[in-house]
């Protein structure tokens, strides 16, 4: 279990703190707690169905393949996410990156539009941010796999990953949180916190870059069987 756990905690962590999905939810919460929560049930929902699909089929890869045996499309995915991180990371460092060529972050025209979405139209918003965010599509695949290889059986494994999917997004839910209470304190720390994230962006891309890469490499080398 800890060995499951030390897999799933860096997964957890880098999802967490990507911050387009918190700067989006931010942005919702000041003009409709209704699409601010439905932004959130339609990337849940999206994790949620990657995990039906995505676990069976690795169950079924790994069965098939052995314990010992390279895996190879998760090994090569985990390998590119590394590379992609040090280069963004790079990138963000020499000044070279600006908020429109960040492709973690939603289309413009999301964010644009987030002051007026309708639940509806934030549900399928969030649906399709988690749908096309390679990265978070990686995480997903990474603490699918790790589960499958800890082999807890059927129900504990479902618990597991339900787990990972509230703990990966613990940010948004804690934003939707405060945003819930009606307190004058609850508004100024969100208020706070938007400022903080867009202030230090820039600085939390490098490190995430630098820190995750590193993580991701090392995982992609085992998967693929080299280390």
């Amino acid at each position: 279990m800890f060995d499951l756990w030390s897999n799933l905690a860096p997964l957890i962590l880098a999802s967490a703190v990507l911050p387009a999905q918190s700067i989006v939810t931010l942005l919702l919460v000041r003009s409709s707690l209704r699409s601010a929560y439905a932004w959130v049930a339609g990337m849940t929902a999206v994790r949620l169905l990657q995990g039906v699909l995505f676990g069976v089929v690795l169950t079924a890869s790994e069965e098939h393949a052995g314990p010992k045996s390279p895996q190879y499309v998760l090994g090569t995915a985990l390998l590119v996410l590394a590379l992609l991180l040090y280069v963004k990371a790079g990138r963000a460092a020499i000044g070279g990156q600006n908020e429109d060529e960040d492709e973690d972050a939603p289309p413009p025209r999301w964010m644009v539009k987030a002051g007026s979405m309708p639940p509806t139209a934030a549900f399928g918003a969030g649906a399709g941010f988690m749908t096309l965010g390679a990265k978070f599509l990686i995480f997903t695949l990474g603490a699918i796999s790790a589960i499958t290889d800890a082999q807890l059986g059927v129900k504990p494994s479902v618990l597991t990953f339900v787990l990972f999917v509230a703990l990966a997004q613990s940010v948004p839910l804690g934003l939707l949180g405060l945003a819930s209470t009606s307190s004058s304190q609850s508004a100024a720390i969100l208020d706070g916190f938007s400022t903080w994230l867009q202030r230090n962006k820039r600085g939390i891309t490098i490190v995430f870059g630098l820190v995750f890469g590193t993580w991701f490499l090392l995982k992609a080398l085992t998967r693929l069987a080299v280390i």
